[in-house]
């Protein structure tokens, strides 16, 4: 909608259904987009203050807009959202394939030399080798069938599943490649972290219909998430304030019990170090076996080994 303002200002009462094929778009779409603009423009909120769209000659399939001049005007970011930009192209950047990636960068480096570098906000994403996204975003393009070297979640076992690309995505700072998988007969969802070679077949990607979605963020069920539940006493209670929670519920004792969803091993041995005490359970007991040898090795090094209990 911020592309279609523009337009219609530079195309006066444009044709609805070519605007409609111009931004691909069926033409109900659009109206129903005309319709939100409505209630689009400065702050205030009057009459005077927003779009206005003349909705006898929609109906006649004409599109003609009023008050909407000040979207001409140059875009003035404040050093908050140009902060927020520089993160997002930093984000995109490490994801982005050699295609994309110049201007990306060129992008992120206009940004960063007008408002300034910020060494304090960084961004890391697990997104794989770049040959690794290059060839696949190669083989989607070309609808071809690829042969990938598969590192499993253990890091003990590689496998090399042909599958046929579906789509490329992020979540929660890692990279993941949906793909119908040959072997297993259904769709399967694969971290580019742990791909470390891409093979392109001669064959074509089959119709499996509809991918199944990546889903929406840290909570979605993925193949290597797993839920861990862990009782904390009051002291650990911030963890709900600040780590995305499946549940949590409130126990007569002063427990509270908190449900998360892991999919970095990694991840919670960190967070169980550092509640220490305050971790009275973890379920299942195999989820803190780690974090349980890390701190026994700690006090070994002080010479107070010995001192942890399995939880």
């Amino acid at each position: 909608m911020l592309a279609l303002v523009p337009y219609l200002q530079a195309h006066p009462d444009a044709d609805l259904e070519q605007t409609a094929q111009v931004f691909r778009v069926p033409a109900r779409q659009l109206v129903a987009d005309l319709k939100v603009l409505w209630f689009c423009g400065l702050p205030g909120g009057m009459p005077g203050d927003l779009i206005e769209v003349n909705m006898d000659a929609l109906a006649e399939g004409r599109i003609r807009l009023d008050n909407a001049d000040f979207l001409s005007r140059p875009l003035r970011l404040s050093v908050e959202e140009a902060m927020g930009l520089i993160v997002a192209l930093g984000a995109i950047q490490d994801m982005a394939g050699s295609d994309l990636a110049p201007a990306v960068s060129s992008a992120r480096a206009k940004l960063e030399a007008v408002f300034g570098a910020n060494d304090r906000i960084g961004v890391s994403l697990q997104a794989g080798e770049e040959a690794v996204r290059a060839a696949l975003a190669g083989a989607l393009g070309a609808g071809q069938t690829v042969r990938l070297t598969y590192h499993g979640a253990s890091r003990g076992s590689t496998t090399h599943p042909v599958v046929e690309p579906a789509s490329l995505a992020t979540r929660d700072g890692y990279g993941y490649l949906t793909a119908w998988s040959r072997d297993r007969n259904d769709w399967r969802t694969y971290r580019l972290d742990r791909v470390s070679e891409v093979t392109l077949m001669s064959d074509p990607v089959g119709d499996h219909g509809e991918p199944p979605a990546l889903g929406s963020g840290w909570l979605d069920e993925r193949p290597e998430a797993a839920r861990v539940v862990v009782d904390v006493t009051p002291a650990g209670r911030w963890i709900v304030e600040y780590h995305p929670t499946v549940a949590v519920e409130e126990q007569d004792d002063g427990i509270t019990r908190v449900e998360l969803l892991v999919a970095d091993p990694a991840w919670l041995r960190r967070l169980l170090l550092r509640l220490g005490p305050a971790v009275v359970r973890v379920d299942p007991p195999q989820a803190a076996r780690s974090a349980i040898e890390a701190a026994r090795e700690a006090l070994d090094g002080q010479g107070r080994g010995g001192d942890v209990e399995d939880a």
